[in-house]
């Protein structure tokens, strides 16, 4: 098969944008054409300890398995393309402790096929449920894990990309600040805060802290799948994780291409960007469940709110020492949590009665 568009193969469906492949990634990419493509937006399966429908490797082959997919997206990328991988970190088995592969993924991109990395950036989702549950609920020795990684990932250091396209809106402090002015001057902390900081520019540059809550459960999507008797893909991202990074780092007509489409949210986006697209997914249930998203007008497919004023689109972290209040009354485990234990009686009783811990006087001490 000679190396010249994904034309190669047949369409699983087909737009005037884009089309659904089903197929391997591998010879699907190996049929592309060197330098086509414009941005790779995707979330390969995890390298989790449980096994998923869709398949994933192990964590601890991971890096060996990604190796040859690396090698085919870096050859069918332009010099100023972008690959954004969302991948979700890992717990050892057995142990409340983290594996590396993501990380050694990353590594392996960059030291061995000759990626940059333009940022990282980390996708905290609001709603994820205290997880893993042995370690955050029974034994309480970690917190829930709510953050996935997302490597963006370019062949130069100077991909094209504008932070112009993803701006948010101004806080209320900022908002203050421009309203009533500010002192240029150097901080304490030794930045130096020029006049231009007063400027107003409209809106904010975001962060490179992503929050989406992924709490999708009657999206049209699904519906879909229900009313065909299709299972969906157990491992969706939000339309607005791909949305965000085709916004800020293609044009209307640059090519995506989504090597692990799973139910081809990233088609979706493209089709109501309008940005031309290829999502090929390897199992065939799949994209069967994955035609509900063009099914209906794109133009009205989960589409983002565009009311800034509306408090629903705004997510708040509380502050760390909110309910630092005097000391435990309970000593850390000595073996870190190694044995399960009962709750003490005196925390059961609290909860029960939905009691405040009562804080401790502070002790004092003498310097004599």
């Amino acid at each position: 098969m000679s190396k010249t568009t994904t034309a190669d193969f047949s369409a699983f469906h087909e737009t005037p944008l884009g089309r659904i492949v089903q197929g391997d990634s591998l010879d699907v990419l190996a049929a592309c054409a060197d330098d086509s493509v414009d941005l790779i937006m995707t979330s390969p399966p995890f390298g989790l300890v449980r096994k998923k429908d869709y398949g994933n490797v192990d964590a601890d082959e991971y890096v060996a398995w990604f190796r040859p997919f690396a090698a085919e997206l870096h050859r069918v990328m332009k010099g100023d393309a972008s690959l954004v991988i969302d991948i979700g970190g890992a717990w050892n088995k057995g142990y409340p402790t983290r594996s590396l592969y993501h990380f050694k993924l990353l590594i392996m991109l960059c030291e061995e096929v000759g990626f940059h990395l333009a940022q990282d950036f980390y996708w905290w989702n609001p709603s994820k449920l205290p997880t893993p549950a042995e370690w955050v609920t029974v034994r309480r020795i970690r917190v829930k894990d709510a953050i996935n990684t997302v490597w963006w990932l370019s062949k130069t250091p100077w991909p094209k990309a504008s932070n112009r396209r993803v701006l948010q809106p101004y806080s209320p402090s900022m908002q203050e600040l421009l309203a009533k002015g500010y002192k240029a001057k150097k901080r304490p902390s030794g930045h130096d805060i020029s006049d231009k900081f007063n400027v107003d520019n409209g809106a904010a540059i975001p962060p490179n802290l992503i929050a989406i809550p992924n709490t999708e459960s009657n999206s049209f999507y699904l519906r879909y799948c229900e009313e065909k008797g299709f299972k969906p893909h157990p491992a969706r991202f939000p339309a607005e994780l791909p949305e965000y990074f085709i916004r800020m780092l293609t044009d209307e007509g640059d090519l995506v291409i989504d090597p692990f489409a799973g139910s081809c949210v990233t088609g979706e986006v493209c089709e109501r960007t309008m940005r031309r697209w290829v999502c090929i997914e390897l199992l065939q249930d799949y994209c069967e469940a994955a035609l509900g998203r063009f099914v209906r007008d794109p133009q009205t497919t989960n589409k983002a709110s565009a009311n800034p004023e509306e408090p629903s689109n705004y997510y708040r972290l509380p502050r760390p020492g909110i309910l630092w209040n005097g000391e435990h009354s309970d000593p850390l485990p000595e073996d870190g949590g190694r044995q399960r234990r009962p709750k003490p009686k005196e925390r059961l009783a609290a909860e029960s009665q939905n009691a405040k811990p009562v804080p401790r006087l502070q002790r004092r001490f003498r310097l004599d």
